[in-house]
């Protein structure tokens, strides 16, 4: 065996296998942990809660599909399940991974107008708005993805195959689409993303009045945040775009061979990686399971402070 077939083999079917048998096991009981905290709360549901709710839905949606693919890889991706069972996981790990990064930019936001624009969005979100806004994110997601099910996962009259993207046959058009995928579900959200928590941290540190505790529990979920992005999804979404532009030059017989390599086992590190977002989702809940008792009181401070204003100056416009 050479060193390239080694480094495949090793990657491929040791790493990837074993991060999944280590995501399922840990995953599962955190995020049956994460949904049973929630519903048994559910007559008291929060806004917020609902996107952390759904959060938890979307990993429990991939988990069970984790044991089938470490079978796959462990068996030298060898599939016994089916072609449409293996349409069917994969794309409950893409609507596990765009509605994750899709939930997680709700809280963001969420979070944003409630510390920076606390008076602005009293009163005006409710759970009917947090419902409705998680059907649209699934509703977008699953669109994002469904083309991804019709791009064949295996060769021409092959048995045994289960592609995460698809073969290379179609491999260009895949490209295309996974380019606009990442920019869609991934670069625009982690923007947004990017935007509200670098305006919040800047009004948490400026502003005095703002509990200690609300600070500290802000600035842990930003790293939360950042964690999960830094280690999760953006080495994924670099090294999925570079393997299919390698395997392009493998085809038209223009591959760097070292360069190939590389990029290929960078990519099959990044896919056990980004399985992990799973385990570490929970950590968010732990965050922002409801908003803090000091800052319901701040926002009763603000909600004072208004009205004492709009009543001294009628009093001023009555003098």
């Amino acid at each position: 065996m050479n060193k390239t077939s080694w480094i495949r083999l090793y990657y491929e079917h040791i790493t990837v296998p074993t991060s999944y048998i280590f995501v399922f096991i840990i995953g599962l009981g955190a995020n049956g942990w994460v949904l049973k905290s929630l519903l048994q709360k559910r007559k008291k549901l929060g806004h917020i809660n609902v996107f952390l709710l759904n959060l938890g839905l979307a990993n429990f949606l991939f988990l069970p599909t984790l044991p089938f693919l470490s079978a796959y890889y462990f068996m030298r991706s060898k599939w016994i399940f089916g072609d449409a069972f293996c349409k069917i996981t994969r794309f409950c790990f893409n609507l596990n991974l765009y509605g994750s990064i899709g939930f997680l930019t709700c809280i963001s936001v969420y979070r944003y107008l409630v510390i920076v624009h606390p008076i602005m969005v009293m009163g005006r979100i409710t759970v009917t708005h947090s419902v409705v806004i998680s059907v649209m994110v699934w509703l977008l997601v699953s669109v994002q993805s469904l083309p991804d099910m019709f791009f064949t996962k295996k060769f021409k009259n092959e048995t045994g195959k289960c592609y995460d993207t698809t073969s290379s046959e179609y491999i260009e058009d895949y490209l295309k689409y996974s380019v606009g995928w990442t920019l869609t579900g991934f670069v625009i959200p982690f923007c947004i993303l990017l935007g509200c928590y670098g305006h919040v941290t800047l009004v948490l540190c400026r502003k005095k009045n703002i509990n200690k505790v609300v600070k500290e529990r802000s600035l842990k979920l930003l790293f939360i945040l950042i964690l999960i992005f830094s280690v999760c999804y953006i080495p994924y979404h670099i090294f999925k775009n570079l393997n299919l532009y390698s395997r392009i030059l493998i085809k038209k017989n223009r591959r760097p061979r070292k360069w190939d390599e590389g990029v290929f086992s960078a990519h099959q590190i990044s896919r056990g990686l980004v399985c992990l977002n799973s385990v570490l989702n929970p950590l968010v809940y732990l965050h922002v399971k409801d908003i803090p008792a000091q800052l319901r009181q701040l926002l009763r401070r603000c909600r004072q402070t208004f009205y004492f204003r709009t009543a001294s100056q009628t009093e001023s416009t009555e003098v």
